[in-house]
């Protein structure tokens, strides 16, 4: 039997910011938990349909309200993300075990077969190869597991970092300070920093160092001690480059290298150090290897096809 409708207390303000641009926050819980939302009257009242999850709709909105008043807002896109699909692939149980509950009380869990693998392979090995298209969530997945740890007390500093490939790595030519030359590189980390941890966190996180985002060139010559290491973008480094980071860890470290290898923007003749690296490194005991396919995309469900299609077109050639 369905369950009554519920109204939802709600300032006409709030209701506002929370909503999204032609109401597509509410438009996306609809979708996501089963229900119809009102908003004419004051407030919100919520209708339950068939299959209406009436719990997680009113988690997520007190979450919403609480975020609001505090002058964080997400759109309809970082909602989804942080929620992810509403059905898992039937083929395979994935653990809905929480790695982590972001800055809103939101748990993020592994939402794909890949992603449930990298979870468990991080428990397990101290370096973990995640390859595949955008759209998987391993970057944001990896950057989730590395906060845990370090909220965990497991890890002591966080380090994420990406080769600027479109500088060629030297950015002393570009405008600005050190901060304002990298930011357009690091800003993707910097995005899945700021949902799993309040801005208040992070900032003092980054200000005492338990948190360092950096261009890859800025980590030659250190050891890394006690610390979650990402690699973003791994693609696009060169095989020197690729040895250079992997020889960083030090004691009581982990790191995980992420990287799309049909992407690379590397000058033409030069090897992606990611391929080659997992290529010489396979086998090794505490090196493991995840691989994300299109089947993994978590975007717009048009995302997933599109994947499909070039990498059948790809097969064809």
């Amino acid at each position: 039997m369905k369950s009554s409708i519920r109204h939802y207390s709600l300032s006409d303000n709030l209701k506002r910011v929370i909503s999204g641009e032609r109401e597509t926050v509410f438009r996306l819980l609809e979708s996501r938990f089963c229900v119809e939302i009102r908003t004419r009257l004051p407030g919100l009242d919520i209708v339950p349909l068939d299959d209406a999850d009436m719990s997680g709709v009113l988690a997520v909105l007190d979450q919403l309200k609480i975020a609001a008043r505090n002058g964080e807002i997400l759109d309809a896109r970082q909602l989804e993300r942080m929620l992810g699909p509403k059905e898992s692939s039937p083929a395979e149980a994935i653990p809905d075990t929480p790695v982590f509950r972001n800055r809103f009380g939101v748990s993020v869990s592994a939402k794909t077969p890949a992603q449930a693998e990298l979870v468990k392979a991080v428990e397990s090995n101290d370096i973990i190869f995640a390859k595949g298209p955008a759209g998987t969530g391993k970057t944001f997945l990896a950057v989730t597991l590395a906060v845990a740890s370090l909220e965990r007390g497991e890890a002591e500093r966080i380090c994420l970092v990406r080769p600027a490939v479109e500088a060629g790595e030297s950015l002393g030519f570009l405008p600005g300070d050190l901060k304002e030359k990298i930011a357009p590189y690091l800003r993707p980390i910097h995005d899945s920093l700021s949902e799993l941890l309040p801005a208040e966190k992070l900032h003092r996180y980054e200000e005492t160092g338990a948190i360092e985002v950096a261009p890859l060139a800025y980590m030659r010559g250190r050891t890394l001690k006690r610390a979650f290491i990402i690699l973003d973008e791994a693609q696009n480094t060169t095989t020197a480059q690729m040895k250079m980071f992997l020889t960083r860890l030090g004691p009581h470290s982990k790191a995980i290298i992420t990287g799309d290898t049909s992407q690379v923007d590397l000058a033409k003749g030069q090897t992606s150090g990611l391929e080659h690296a997992m290529k010489i490194l396979k086998g090794i005991r505490g090196i493991a290897e995840v691989e994300f396919s299109a089947t993994d995309v978590l975007r717009h469900h048009l995302v997933k096809d599109i994947l499909l299609a070039y990498e059948n077109n790809e097969l064809k050639k």
